[in-house]
C-alpha cells in the first residue's frame, strides 16, 4: 500500500512538472505562446497536448485549462510564428501598427504643403521663414512683435486717426537690432496661414478691428516685406504722417515681393530679387488704414550662426538621389 501510494505521488510531481513549466502567475505577455486558429484568431497559451481530436492548452490570459478542436488550429501558422519569433522577427500587430501608423502619416500628409523635400508646414498654421542653412533647407516660425509708436501721447494710433493733429508725424518701432530668427539664404520663401493670424481682444487693438470689420475683405497679396532701419537699440518700420483731415498715410521701405495662394489658407511670398544683409519684416497691410503694427521681424545674414529651433528635413522622406550615369553610358543611351 505504501509502495503504491509512493508511486502514484511520484506520478503527480512528474505530470505537475510536465503541466507546469512556469510559474502560474508569471508575466503571461512574455511567456506566452500562440495558438493560431484558422479564422485568424489565436490564443496565448503558456503549454498544449493534443488528445485524440482534440487540442488541450493552458490559457495564460485565463489560467485555467481549456480545450478547441485540432481542426480549427493552423498548425503551418502556429509553426511558422513559432520561428520568427526564435529568430527575432517583429511581431505581427507590430508590422500591422506600423503600416497603419505609416498610412495615417500619408494622410496627414495631404492636408499640409510640402515646401522641401521632408519639410512640410504644419497643419495649424503660422507664419515660417524657408531657410538653406549649409546646403540643408530649414524652416523656421515667425513671431509676431509688436510696433511701438514713438510719439509724445499715449494713444493708439488709429483713435489718432480719427483725432487729428496738423503736421503730426510718428515712427513704428521694433525693440532691439536683431531679429531671433536670420535667414542664411538671400532669397528667402516666407509662408502665412491667413486663417491663423492673431485675434486677440487687446483693448489697443480693439478700434483697429472695428475699423477693419467695415472694410471688405482684404486680398490675398496684402502682406509685403520691408526694410527695416537700425537706430541705436532699435529699428524702424516706418513712418506714419496724419493730415489735419485725419487720413492716415505711412512710409516703409517696401521690397518688390510676389504672393501666390496656396492650399490650407497659406499665401507664399517671395522678394523678387536677393536682399542684401540687414534687417526686415513681413508686415500685414490693412487697406486705406495702413499697416498692422503686428509685424514678423526677421534679419539676412549669411554669416549667422544657426537658427536654434529650426525645422529640419524629415530624413525618412528623404529619398536618396539615383546615381549618376557614366558621360560614356549616357551618350550610348542619347544615340
Amino acid at each position: 500500500m505504501w509502495l503504491k501510494s509512493t508511486f502514484v505521488s511520484g506520478v503527480a510531481v512528474v505530470l505537475l512538472l510536465l503541466l507546469e513549466p512556469f510559474p502560474p502567475h508569471a508575466s503571461a505577455q512574455q511567456l506566452a505562446h500562440r495558438l493560431i486558429l484558422k479564422d485568424g484568431s489565436y490564443q496565448l497559451i503558456t503549454k498544449y497536448e493534443k488528445k485524440g481530436d482534440r487540442v488541450r492548452y493552458y490559457s495564460a490570459e485565463r489560467e485555467d485549462w481549456e480545450e478547441v478542436p485540432d481542426a480549427l488550429v493552423d498548425w503551418a501558422a502556429t509553426d511558422k510564428y513559432e520561428k520568427d519569433r526564435a529568430a527575432g522577427a517583429p511581431a505581427p500587430e507590430a508590422v500591422e501598427l506600423d503600416k497603419e501608423l505609416e498610412a495615417e502619416k500619408k494622410a496627414e500628409e495631404l492636408k499640409t504643403t510640402e515646401v522641401s523635400r521632408g519639410l512640410r508646414l504644419p497643419e495649424e498654421g503660422g507664419v515660417f521663414l524657408l531657410d538653406n542653412y549649409q546646403g540643408q533647407p530649414q524652416l523656421n516660425e515667425l513671431q509676431q512683435t509688436g510696433g511701438e509708436i514713438n510719439r509724445n501721447m499715449k494713444r493708439n494710433i488709429l483713435r489718432a486717426a480719427v483725432n487729428p493733429i496738423a503736421s503730426s508725424k510718428q515712427t513704428i518701432e521694433v525693440p532691439g537690432q536683431h531679429a531671433k530668427i536670420q535667414s542664411h539664404a538671400p532669397l528667402p520663401t516666407i509662408y502665412v496661414n491667413t486663417t491663423d493670424l492673431d485675434q486677440s481682444d487687446d483693448s489697443a487693438q480693439a478700434p483697429a478691428k472695428a475699423q477693419q470689420a467695415a472694410q471688405p475683405q482684404l486680398p490675398f497679396d496684402h502682406f509685403k516685406i520691408v526694410r527695416l532701419q537700425v537706430k541705436g537699440d532699435k529699428r524702424i518700420v516706418g513712418d506714419i504722417k496724419i493730415a489735419v483731415y485725419g487720413k492716415v498715410s505711412q512710409e516703409q521701405s517696401l521690397i518688390p515681393t510676389s504672393a501666390r495662394e496656396l492650399t490650407g489658407g497659406w499665401v507664399m511670398v517671395t522678394p523678387n530679387s536677393p536682399l542684401t544683409p540687414g534687417e526686415y519684416a513681413v508686415v500685414e497691410m490693412l487697406g486705406k488704414e495702413g499697416l498692422n503694427l503686428y509685424v514678423w521681424d526677421f534679419g539676412i545674414n549669411p554669416n549667422a550662426p544657426p537658427n536654434q529651433m529650426a525645422w529640419k528635413p524629415d530624413i525618412r522622406d528623404v529619398q536618396p538621389a539615383p546615381p549618376e550615369k557614366p558621360a560614356q553610358l549616357q551618350k550610348r543611351e542619347k544615340q
